[in-house]
């Protein structure tokens, strides 16, 4: 989940087109070297990002800590279940969110937020997850995989462009709000962001929504799932289907269980890689329809394969290397390999949630106003319901 603030200091990253400078260029000559001085004073350091990433690491090894050692302290207490319930997401989100609270009072935050990589740590992880997952598995699940993330995503991007048209939202919010939800959160708002060539404080507005929604998601939805009883596949696909962000559906899958977390990645990838249809659909629509700009050209494939998250490949690859793998070696000597990677999957995973807590903020989400919220609150019910009837139907009689 990249950091919204960050986009708002770099327009061009993203895609995202901010107001152009070219008008007003004729009335102030000096418009483009003090655009590019300011760019050049935000730009992130080498140091800076050095400095981030640190940050990271510390806090993810404090957090590796709290989850070795919280349960040992706990065992002769009143709390002993308690601590043994709690899992590596939680110590990483909540002292992330400590950490953002610390650095925000040491005026340090905005200046080492290049350091904190969500993205690419959850990424990395959602990767290294493929490698422990059968590629029989995998297969099984992709047809109600496919299936479910094409009616989920259809019924909830249209009810949010629906609900944001009658409260008179934007347009281009309006596809920003209805791609974060229905998809995956704020990568997929910021692929839209640059099909519609959307202003940067509507990917902060968006951004923001997605993470005050997604952190409580995380929690509720596997407690929900033990409430309602639901199988581990239903439930992994409830919350792969519903929760916005691949960082929040991999903490919330590891809460729910190890099998849960495989089927909700499973579900989350394939929703995600419908990121680059739905960008290039967005792109035709404004530039053929909403702007009718004059010689518009349409999307090309090169674009397509641009917006495609092309980390779901690196999943699919993983997994289909690992079954391989472990088909070829003795059960004990792939089991011990297979430990490691995992260990190493669950390291960049704790880096994301500590990463996520580091970057929230509500600065854009105290911005927006009362409509954008609720636009994206009343999608997340209908998200919400709507998925957890498909993941019944779909997944009711899966097994893993």
């Amino acid at each position: 989940m990249p950091n919204p603030e960050a986009h708002e200091g770099n327009p061009a990253e993203g895609g995202v087109a901010t107001e152009s400078v070219a008008e007003s260029a004729d009335a102030f000559g000096s418009v483009k070297s003090e655009t590019a001085a300011l760019q050049a004073v935000s730009r992130p350091t080498v140091g800076a990002i050095v400095a981030g990433i640190a940050v990271v690491v510390v806090l993810g090894a404090l957090t590796r800590y709290f989850d070795t050692h919280v349960p040992q302290w706990a065992a002769d207490t009143p709390f002993k279940r308690v601590a043994k319930s709690i899992e590596f997401p939680v110590y990483a989100i909540a002292i992330g969110l400590l950490g953002n609270v610390i650095l925000i009072k040491l005026a340090l935050r905005d200046r080492l937020s290049a350091g904190f990589r969500t993205e690419f740590f959850i990424k990395t992880g959602v990767v290294l997850l493929g490698a422990s997952i059968n590629l029989k598995i995998l297969v099984t699940a992709a047809g109600p995989s496919i299936l479910q993330a094409l009616l989920l995503i259809t019924a909830v991007f249209g009810f949010t462009w629906w609900l944001g048209g009658r409260l008179g939202l934007d347009d281009k919010l309006r596809a920003l709000l209805a791609s974060a939800v229905s998809i995956c959160g704020v990568s997929a708002a910021i692929a839209a962001a640059g099909a519609v060539q959307a202003k940067r404080e509507q990917i902060a507005y968006a951004a923001s929504l997605v993470i005050i929604f997604a952190l409580p998601s995380i929690f509720v939805l596997p407690w929900l799932a033990e409430v309602l009883g639901l199988s581990d596949a239903v439930a992994g696909a409830w919350i792969g289907g519903n929760i916005d962000t691949t960082a929040a559906v991999a903490a919330s899958g590891a809460i729910a269980g190890e099998k849960a977390l495989q089927i909700a990645t499973i579900v989350k990838t394939t929703q995600n890689a419908l990121i680059g249809i739905v960008a290039i659909a967005l792109t035709a629509y404004f530039t053929l329809k909403v702007e009718r700009t004059a010689g518009a050209v349409r999307p090309s494939a090169r674009q397509f394969w641009e917006r495609f998250p092309k980390f779901v490949l690196g999943f699919i690859a993983a997994s289909v290397i690992g079954t391989l793998y472990l088909q070829s070696v003795d059960k004990k000597v792939g089991a011990a390999h297979i430990a490691v990677i995992n260990d190493l999957r669950t390291w960049f995973l704790i880096l994301a949630f500590v990463s996520i807590g580091l970057e929230f903020s509500l600065r854009g989400l105290r911005e927006a106003g009362w409509r954008p919220i609720v636009v994206f609150g009343s999608a997340v019910v209908v998200n919400l319901a709507v998925g957890l009837g498909l993941s019944v139907l779909l997944f009711r009689n899966f097994t893993l």
